[in-house]
């Protein structure tokens, strides 16, 4: 098994904002003035204490636990998405003018309100209520033979029961704790894969706006997936493309990182975004993805069936392997796989399980048409 050299594990991706709940003084500086006025305005008539510092250049509001809820709800209302984003906020509980170790915690004012509307993802997240189902990669071939297994990350409401991710991704995306959930959901597939003892390949996914150092903030996920005993030859990540990464160095200095491991690359959602030839050639995936929106109807639409067509055949040339995401329905899967596609996966063959499928059924139209 490939072993990396010990260093120390990132602190940003390690730990947690806190939950904005207590009384404190919300410092905000705006771009315009007009937004300080549309506030104050606001302050006013909800009788809540403020005062104007450095020149008037800086508000401080002071906001009991009790109004801080109504505030974080009000304010965009008030102001524009643009003035949101541009006003410059920082909450703290000490008493006193802000240190110099709170300027770092200085964030938009928009993240702000989104950090306090997903104090329940925060919870979810420090109580470790996060796990993964999965969903099989089988052969175009023969779908009876399992490739590899996608992890894919679901929550835990108190109670236990499944919180699609939809609910909680964009949360965590505007409150700026991508970061952290993205390292769970690694941990996550490599603990319940280790749990279900699986053999085939491991697909994982890892969103590349999570990790601004690659050593650093990798460095955890291969210490799990050491810990669980599972050879690094297993484990595909799945660099999530439709982040429309700008910048192609940092994104291949991650998956040099990973491909010194011995791990396999994968590219997600193939076909979703507009530099996908471009990834193509500068990240050399061992696998591309075609993204589900491409494969819908893709025997039904021309246009889905050129640039479909195009893919397989580049990418067979190129000799990388490719994977039908999104298959519903048989006329889908008997097009990709006409034309080439070295493995499919979908509803067709299995919706995401909490216990992996080991054998799914060998799909023609024949077994469709008896059952």
């Amino acid at each position: 098994m490939n072993t990396i050299k010990p260093v120390n594990f990132c602190d940003r991706c390690e730990s947690l904002p806190e939950k904005i709940e207590d009384s404190g003084n919300l410092y905000l500086w705006f771009p315009l003035g007009h937004s300080l006025i549309k506030v104050t305005h606001y302050l006013r008539k909800a009788e809540i204490n403020y005062e104007l510092k450095d020149e008037g250049q800086c508000l401080a509001i002071s906001l009991q636990a009790t109004e801080i809820e109504n505030c974080v709800n009000t304010l965009p209302g008030i102001l524009t998405k643009n003035e949101l984003h541009n006003t410059q906020a920082l909450f703290i509980t000490h008493a006193g003018e802000p240190k110099l170790r709170d300027i770092y915690r200085t964030t938009s004012l928009l993240r702000f309100i989104s950090l306090r509307q997903s104090s329940w993802v925060l919870d979810m997240l420090a109580a470790d209520r996060v796990t993964s189902q999965f969903q099989p990669i089988v052969y175009a071939e023969d779908t009876s033979r399992v490739f590899g297994q996608e992890a894919l990350l679901r929550g835990l409401g108190e109670d236990g029961s499944l919180i699609p991710p939809g609910k909680f991704f964009p949360l965590a995306a505007s409150a700026g704790i991508l970061v952290q959930l993205d390292l769970m959901g690694r941990r996550s597939a490599i603990r319940e894969a280790m749990r279900h003892q699986i053999n085939d390949k491991i697909f994982i996914n890892f969103s590349p706006t999570s990790i601004y150092d690659p050593a650093s903030c990798l460095r955890s996920t291969m210490k799990a997936i050491d810990e669980a005993g599972i050879a690094h030859e297993q484990i595909v990540f799945e660099v999530v493309e439709s982040d429309h990464v700008e910048d192609s160095s940092h994104l291949k200095g991650i998956l040099d990182v990973y491909r010194e491991a011995g791990f396999s690359m994968a590219l997600d959602d193939f076909g979703a975004g507009y530099s996908n030839l471009n990834l193509l050639h500068e990240l050399r995936p061992d696998l591309i993805k075609l993204d589900m929106n491409l494969i819908r109807d893709v025997h039904k639409d021309p246009y889905k069936a050129m640039v479909t067509e195009k893919i397989l055949e580049i990418t067979g040339h190129l000799n990388i392997k490719t994977v039908a995401e999104g298959i519903e329905c048989i006329e889908e899967f008997e097009w990709v796989k006409e034309r080439g596609a070295t493995f499919v996966q979908g509803y067709l063959i299995s919706k995401p399980m909490t216990v992996p499928v080991i054998q799914p059924a060998q799909l023609n139209r024949e077994n469709l048409l008896a059952s």
